[in-house]
């Protein structure tokens, strides 16, 4: 297939790489064309593309020709607080799409669509976003799933691998809340696995929760995870009684047949 990857990033790269190897043509973008040029000159076929609110720059309609399936992976970017406009310029974007007729579509979410005291959740339940940037992915992923393109939506948990493992940015803090919580989180083989598979078996139309089934509490994990990297534990305040969010999925096993390949 000839597949799109809009956000040649942390995880774009190897997805795209990988792709490659199954014998898919790749395309991908970056947000300039520095960066586009950069990637280009390490093999990647990249497009220079910049969504804003105002409109979409760069070589849009080049890179979205001929393209069977389109793999979304831009953040919401809103931990900034820069006060963007998410769901405008992903209105912006899907303009585009739907002028080039892209049958296709997977759009990557995340798991902050659910608020952090609903509890035990799977795709079933109705996301109640509680900040700001959970409540405009929620808004998107409705604007992709309701568009002409046949979209399957996949939220992932706390991203994990290579260099990227919470611990290091954890260590040393001291009253941190939420150590009764239990983790959400997914390693960077297992995303790329889960969206090789929607591709192979043709899985549109579908959300998918993809989060490790197993959670155990942040307390234990992070004190435990920081311990086997050498450094200071985390320090959780005690006595604290909140309510928490476990995600889990029905989807990925009744759809996608799915088996987690990497532990947490």
């Amino acid at each position: 297939m000839i597949i799109g990857i809009a956000g040649l990033g942390w995880l774009g790269k190897p997805l795209a790489a990988k792709l490659k190897t199954l014998g898919h043509t790749v395309k991908g973008t970056a947000t300039s064309l520095q960066k586009a040029t950069s990637l280009q000159q390490k093999g990647y076929n990249a497009f220079p593309l910049e969504i804003t609110e105002t409109g979409v720059n760069g070589e849009p309609q080049a890179f979205l020709e001929n393209l069977e399936v389109l793999i979304i992976m831009i953040p919401p970017g809103l931990r900034r607080n820069t006060g963007a406009d998410y769901v405008l310029k992903m209105t912006r974007f899907l303009a585009e799409i739907e002028m080039a007729k892209v049958p296709k579509c997977i759009f990557i979410s995340s798991t902050s669509v659910y608020g952090d005291e609903q509890g035990t959740v799977t795709e079933t339940d109705v996301p109640k976003p509680e900040n700001e940037a959970g409540r405009q992915l929620k808004q998107v992923e409705q604007l992709f799933f309701t568009a002409s393109p046949a979209t399957s939506i996949v939220r992932f948990g706390g991203l994990i691998g290579g260099s990227r493992q919470p611990a290091r940015y954890l260590a040393g803090r001291t009253d941190l809340s939420g150590g009764n919580a239990p983790v959400n989180l997914i390693h960077r083989t297992d995303c790329i696995a889960i969206l090789v598979e929607i591709l192979k078996q043709q899985a549109f139309g579908h959300i998918f929760n993809a989060v490790h089934p197993n959670h155990p509490l942040k307390k234990d994990y992070y004190t435990k995870k920081a311990k086997e990297l050498g450094l200071d534990p985390p320090q959780y305040a005690k006595n604290e009684d909140r309510g928490f969010k476990q995600v889990g999925s029905v989807t990925l096993e009744k759809i996608l047949n799915y088996t987690f390949l990497e532990d947490i």
